[in-house]
């Protein structure tokens, strides 16, 4: 019997006592890579409240990922990709990464979802030196010097917070009610608007806990509208934020809202409807629907050529998804033939303008590693339609 018969009817054996996958042993290293693939880990949200971005986020890395193996691969290896759903309970995504890791099936991670998710699993990455591409995540606490394995892409949700800030003081609005997510993600964004609101002396209308779930959604539209604010700054994320908003529209139609780039996902954006009229939102990418970005032409040429789904080709997510992916590509390329994770964790870092036309990524080779600090402020109408 091989060595890896061996360790699958162990694996097998072991699994038949419905120990959690964690507890399984660890399989060969070559599961990860070899000469001809590497393996990409990703724990990200495939249900729950984020499940249809999470759904997007990797339909754009497994298109950037066929072209590219259609094209050879990187030095002859083909990426493949490891996927688990975590539903964005920050335990699940612990337990999957414990388990890949565990078992040697993933050789780098990519695009975990979530805040208290990233959380949970940096002392691994860390603590193992894992490489690790673009959490969909910005907060600025996760974002310290001694990350030195994880490569975030997008900006931080401090910087994504005075520019909403901003805009509120250029329209003159002076009374300003915060709702923001009952978990880690809205707590710490709660905490930068607040810091925020008092430097810009603006009067407060209250801050309100929605559920992750948005079961209080209608019982704080009603506290919040109470209070007759001038406008409502958005902490949220997911089907809570859609239920919100909903309901709080048919309270205070005429009151603004403004929220972070995570606050709509693409997926919920035709459930709001009329409800969008009067929303500001901060982009951290290129508006996925604009065919004058180069960006944007390039992704969607992509997801058309590998033969995704209609509709994730104007998907924010799927976007983010696929430059992630060309990130990772980009380090992988610069590690060498010779890949080891320290290879790769030193090719990502060595990312300096990986320019896509009119959006670039550059690490800069210093921790914190952040790849860009573009910040967009999008206006919409009735529909989704943006104004600006």
């Amino acid at each position: 019997m091989s060595r890896r018969q061996f360790l699958l009817r162990t694996t097998q054996a072991v699994a038949a006592t419905s120990l959690p996958t964690w507890a399984l042993p660890a399989l060969a290293a070559e599961e990860a890579l070899s000469a001809r693939h590497v393996t990409l880990g990703c724990s990200i949200a495939l249900t729950g409240p984020l499940g249809q971005a999470g759904i997007e986020q990797v339909a754009g890395m497994k298109a950037a990922f066929s072209e590219l193996n259609q094209a050879g691969g990187v030095f002859g290896r083909e990426i493949q990709l490891e996927v688990k759903d975590d539903g964005y309970v920050a335990a699940r995504t612990l337990q999957n990464v414990t388990a890949m890791l565990a078992a040697q099936s993933a050789f780098a991670l990519i695009s975990p979802l979530g805040t208290a998710n990233t959380a949970a699993i940096l002392p691994l990455i860390e603590g193992k030196g894992i490489p690790t591409v673009g959490p969909v995540t910005g907060a600025p606490s996760l974002r310290t010097a001694e990350q030195r394995h994880v490569f975030f892409v997008r900006p931080s949700y401090r910087d994504e917070t005075q520019r909403l800030v901003q805009q509120v003081g250029d329209m003159g609005l002076k009374r300003i009610a915060v709702v923001y997510l009952d978990n880690p993600f809205g707590k710490e964004v709660l905490s930068d608007m607040t810091k925020a609101l008092e430097a810009a002396q603006v009067e407060r209308a209250g801050e309100f806990a929605l559920a992750v779930d948005g079961k209080n959604a209608v019982e704080l539209a009603d506290q919040v509208a109470a209070g007759s604010p001038s406008a409502v700054l958005l902490a949220t994320t997911g089907t809570a934020n859609t239920a919100f908003m909903l309901a709080f529209r048919a309270r205070a139609a005429g009151v603004p809202m403004a929220g972070l780039s995570v606050t709509v996902i693409s997926s919920e954006m035709p459930k709001l409807g009329a409800a969008t009229r009067g929303m500001a939102l901060v982009q951290v990418f290129p508006d996925a629907n604009s065919q004058k970005s180069v960006l944007v032409r390039k992704f969607q040429s992509t997801m058309k050529n590998t033969g995704a789904a209609p509709a994730y080709l104007s998907s924010a997510s799927a976007l983010e998804g696929w430059i992630n992916a060309q990130v990772m590509i980009e380090g992988l390329k610069n590690a060498g033939k010779d890949l080891t994770r320290e290879r790769l964790r030193t090719g990502l870092a060595s990312v300096r303008s990986l320019s896509f036309g009119d959006f670039s990524v550059g690490f800069g080779n210093k921790a914190p590693y952040v790849g860009t600090d573009s910040i967009y402020l999008a206006i919409y109408a009735e529909k989704g339609r943006r104004l600006s």
